[in-house]
């Protein structure tokens, strides 16, 4: 479903909704606008969203069942509580809720949402290009994935710097041991080598002072 230049994010969403068989498109997209533009996000937002259609343009070719890879990208992170650990299933509640018994492949997609946890290897290739895109971010430019980071830190208000420091320390240390942050060959070519630049001088940085401030 890639965009045509210039055109809107809600018409790209709207299009890809309709052909998968959902109704109330716009009705849908205003609650999806309005859950990734809450006032309490800085990284998990349409941007997120966008380059994620980015790089899911780019690999489309390769993709099996793109639609539903795309719609899963969509939603993914629709339902973003900070320090909550079931984001991803009340982001998937929230696709199975709006699509209302009238898109086929809701439960597939919704499977393909719970594949952005990164928890455990996706069983299906849909699954691999999924969590892929989605930890894109991490094989960007330095500049940029330094921005990220501050934009993540900015959301989690819940943590003072030592425990988000060591939150963040454990989850990309687990991605950074791995044998591969990512599962396709086409994403590993393109990202796992400044991926795996950006992690190691991410973990290399000195921890946060024991004042307990928080950024």
């Amino acid at each position: 479903m890639t965009a045509t230049p210039g055109a809107p994010l809600q018409d790209r969403f709207v299009a890809l909704w309709t052909i998968v068989g959902g109704t109330r498109a716009a009705d849908v997209y205003a609650d999806l606008a309005r859950c990734y533009g809450e006032p309490t996000r800085h990284y998990h937002t349409l941007d997120h969203v966008r380059r994620c259609l980015h790089d899911l343009d780019w690999a489309r070719s390769a993709i099996p069942d793109a639609a539903d890879v795309e719609l899963a990208l969509w939603c993914h992170d629709v339902v973003y509580v900070a320090g909550a650990t079931d984001n991803e299933q009340c982001s998937a509640a929230w696709l199975r809720r709006w699509s209302n018994g009238t898109i086929a492949a809701a439960e597939r997609v919704a499977g393909l949402i719970l594949e952005t946890t990164h928890a455990d290897v996706p069983a299906s290739l849909a699954g691999r290009f999924t969590a892929d895109i989605d930890l894109a971010a991490l094989g960007c430019s330095r500049a940029r994935f330094q921005q990220n980071g501050v934009h993540l830190r900015a959301e989690r208000t819940d943590l003072d710097d030592a425990a988000y420091d060591a939150a963040e320390r454990l989850f990309l240390g687990r991605l950074l041991a791995s044998p591969r942050i990512y599962f396709t060959d086409l994403f590993q070519s393109r990202f796992e080598a400044q991926a795996r630049a950006n992690l190691a001088w991410r973990l290399a940085q000195p921890g946060p002072d024991t004042r307990g401030t928080r950024r």
